[in-house]
């Protein structure tokens, strides 16, 4: 089901011009797919699904050229430049990053697949990022600052 799921989705994105996870979950339920939201956000990730501009000038979603390989390496660099700050509080970090580099800081950061991070949610130049438990947050702290050059 994951295969015939993750093909709809990429023939999708090839045909139509589509902006949000939304429109995509709307498409793949006229298609017969019986999805949530979440599964659409862990699809695009897996698929490696960016955002490009359309002929209109407005973002949608498109499958990445072959060849181009995104590794732990490629994502730790993303963090490094968007990078500003972080402070927890309690299990929740809020993460600062340069203005317009949130939402691709958080999705490296959950491409990292660090069992101590349950998710990220992002905006503009704010992560909230929820940590699996409060022990985790100076962990996740800690290994953000070191990749971001802000610590030793």
């Amino acid at each position: 089901m994951k295969n015939a799921r993750h093909e709809m989705i990429l023939e999708l994105v090839e045909q139509y011009d589509i902006e949000t996870q939304e429109e995509l979950l709307d498409l793949l339920c006229k298609a017969g797919f019986n999805i949530t939201q979440a599964t659409i956000s862990r699809d695009i990730r897996q698929l490696e699904l960016h955002k490009i501009p359309s002929k209109s000038g407005r973002l949608k979603y498109a499958a990445r050229p072959k060849g181009i390989l995104y590794t732990a390496e490629r994502y730790k660099r993303i963090l490094k430049d968007a990078f500003v700050s972080a402070e927890g509080s309690l299990n929740i970090i809020v993460v600062k990053t340069v203005s317009g580099m949130a939402m691709a800081a958080g999705a490296a950061i959950d491409s990292l697949d660090w069992r101590e991070v349950l998710g990220c949610i992002a905006g503009d130049d704010t992560i909230m990022l929820c940590a699996r438990t409060v022990e985790d947050v100076p962990v996740i702290i800690d290994r953000l600052e070191k990749i971001a050059g802000a610590k030793e």
